[in-house]
């Protein structure tokens, strides 16, 4: 039996020496940094998230809540103001959005709809061409209370300036 124990002891140690080999990140893995646009900055102190995180070519927007104007059309040209401010913090643009999900607070599919008829009409100012996935949810309630919608958003630096489309022209009525 001791004899058989004893040959584990190599092999123990073998694992032991692999475990910081194991354990850390790969040289080539991207930095994570983070990212404030003036203004939210709290978001960060204060709420422990980052407005924006960047790992290599890719940025993380975190919902920006529909806060500023008259209505939902005022709110949803502000929102995107704002996101073209967190993606400029961290070297992206308008253009290299790739992905975003949108939240909007309503009771029904009616209201639903009702509410994201003035984002469509605003998103259509900030995305010319190639746009973005897009995912809308409807749900109760959002953190910010006075916000009837929030956008995140991800992107990839320097995909814009190379995006196709391969989809079918649109069909002529």
């Amino acid at each position: 039996m001791r004899v058989w124990l004893r040959s584990l002891i190599p092999l123990a140690a073998l694992c032991v020496a692999a475990l910081p080999a194991i354990a850390a990140p790969p040289a080539s893995a991207p930095a994570r940094e983070h990212f404030a646009p003036e203004g939210w900055e709290s978001s960060y102190h204060d709420l422990h998230y980052s407005p924006v995180v960047k790992i290599g070519d890719r940025v993380i927007v975190s919902g920006i809540p529909a806060l500023e104007g008259v209505d939902d059309e005022a709110k949803a040209r502000w929102l995107f103001q704002q996101l073209q401010a967190h993606l400029r913090s961290a070297g992206a643009s308008m253009d290299d959005v790739v992905e975003m999900q949108s939240f909007h607070v309503a009771r029904d599919h009616e209201e639903f709809r009702r509410r994201i008829a003035p984002v469509l009409k605003v998103h259509r100012e900030f995305f010319k061409d190639h746009y973005p996935a897009w995912t809308a949810v409807a749900t109760s309630g959002l953190y910010s209370k006075d916000a009837s919608f929030e956008l995140r958003a991800e992107a990839i630096i320097g995909s814009g300036k190379r995006a196709k489309a391969r989809i079918a022209p649109a069909k002529t009525p």
